[in-house]
């Protein structure tokens, strides 16, 4: 005799939203981007977007709402829908950094809950074609030369970007002018027209102006040199043992979001980053170690957000609120 099998009871009411949870977005997915367009959070963003919404059958938007080095948009996502139809690029700025500089409306950890790392990316120390200084020696004399007259633009007050300045900074004994930008793409526009001299800017955001020759790629702030800047040397082999700043991208949902959905698009994310042409993108931006589970990235974020508490404190980086 055949035996049927029924679900009922207390399993019933479990298995049913558990199917739910697992079931991605019918309809338009956001990934709300915390920069302006043009900027390496907003490529990459792209680049998996464009993967997901093939996988998914459904309509991705990326929507740009700068400011604040990023925490606008954390902010934002931090408090919507659980349902998967508004999702997050979290970035270093958001969820690393900001978080130890003043007191914000989110928690970092709490209030997200993590999908996948899509990569980790150097800074690369850039300026405009007209700028006098091209080699990291030649900068720091200059620094030296003009205290406090040498500019260098940032994604924002308390942005990796403003922390690698900082660090640079507090290891060559020199003073510069920071200029804090909404976003790695209206900096990039300045840097190229000579509004601003330098900058450690992501190099997602700064491959394509490097390569088109209107930016010089002077160091990369990673130990090892990334592929697709193979001949542009690290900090560290330019006088400054251990210099290493770097940028992240990590996908995340709001803090409800049950981790079956997030597992679900966890598996669609690697698949994506393991595309031949995905990695292309990725690999000449510099963006590298995506992928994994997420519980991969939420113990990635963690030791990130300690990480830059040290430095901050060491450094005594202080941003206006």
């Amino acid at each position: 005799m055949q035996r049927r099998t029924f679900v009922t009871g207390v399993a019933a009411s479990i298995a049913l939203p558990m199917a739910r949870a697992q079931q991605l977005p019918s309809g338009p997915v956001r990934i709300i981007v915390g920069f302006a367009p043009g900027g390496g959070t907003d490529i990459l963003s792209r680049v998996i977007g464009q993967k997901l919404a093939e996988m998914w059958k459904t309509q991705i938007i990326v929507e740009n709402r700068a400011g604040a080095s990023g925490t606008i948009a954390a902010d934002y996502v931090s408090k919507q829908p659980a349902d998967g139809t508004v999702l997050h690029m979290a970035h270093i700025n958001s969820h690393a950094i900001v978080p130890n500089l003043q007191k914000l409306n989110y928690d970092a950890e709490k209030d997200f809950q993590p999908i996948a790392m899509v990569g980790v990316t150097p800074n690369l120390l850039i300026c405009g074609q007209m700028q006098p200084a091209k080699t990291v020696k030649d900068l720091v004399a200059l620094c030296k030369a003009e205290p406090g007259k040498v500019s260098f633009g940032s994604a924002g007050p308390g942005s990796a970007q403003h922390l690698a300045l900082e660090m640079f900074m507090l290891q060559a004994g020199v003073k510069a002018i920071h200029v804090p930008y909404k976003g790695s793409g209206p900096m990039l526009t300045d840097l190229i027209g000579g509004q601003v001299q330098y900058s450690f800017d992501t190099m997602t955001a700064a491959t394509p102006h490097v390569k088109n020759g209107k930016a010089v790629a002077i160091a990369q702030t990673r130990l090892k040199r990334a592929g697709g800047h193979p001949n542009v040397p690290t900090m560290a082999e330019s006088g400054f043992p251990g210099f290493e700043a770097t940028t992240w991208y990590g996908l995340v949902g709001p803090g409800k979001m049950s981790p079956a959905l997030a597992k679900r698009m966890n598996e669609d994310v690697n698949k994506a980053l393991a595309m031949p042409d995905v990695i292309e993108k990725l690999e000449a931006s510099g963006a590298e170690d995506g992928g994994g589970s997420t519980e991969k990235m939420r113990e990635f974020m963690h030791v990130e957000l300690a990480k830059w508490a040290r430095v901050i404190k060491e450094a005594n980086v202080k941003v206006d609120a």
